[in-house]
């Protein structure tokens, strides 16, 4: 089976989340900390303080799926405050499990002449 989330709204949890939350604790935390709806059908990501587990959960107007993963080297890049979240797009999405750090990513330079 192969999940498509391509037309689907990413959402990222900044800081950490306890990796031990169960299903209804996350979804708890949809709701009352990130203001969102759980049966939005957008995937919601929470990663740990270590930045080494990573955690999914999503509505497919079946029931929910939770995925965990558990990289065995490195860390991912992962925002610390609200500030800093976006609303990914597939394309961060890939690069954030590939572990680019794309929110540290290169200031726009404006110049108003060449020296």
């Amino acid at each position: 089976m192969r999940l498509d989330f391509s037309h689907t709204r990413i959402i990222i949890r900044p800081g950490t989340t306890n990796m031990l939350a169960s299903k209804d604790q996350l979804l708890e935390i949809i709701k009352s900390i990130m203001k969102d709806d759980p049966f939005s059908g957008a995937v919601f990501l929470f990663c740990n303080r270590k930045r080494n587990i990573l955690k999914m959960i999503w509505w497919d107007r079946t029931g929910f799926w939770v995925a965990q993963k558990k990289l065995e080297k490195g860390h991912w890049p992962w925002p610390d405050t609200q500030e800093q979240v976006r609303q990914l797009n597939l394309e961060q999405i890939e690069m954030l499990l590939k572990g680019v750090d794309f929110f540290k990513g290169h200031d726009e330079l404006f110049f108003s002449e060449i020296n």
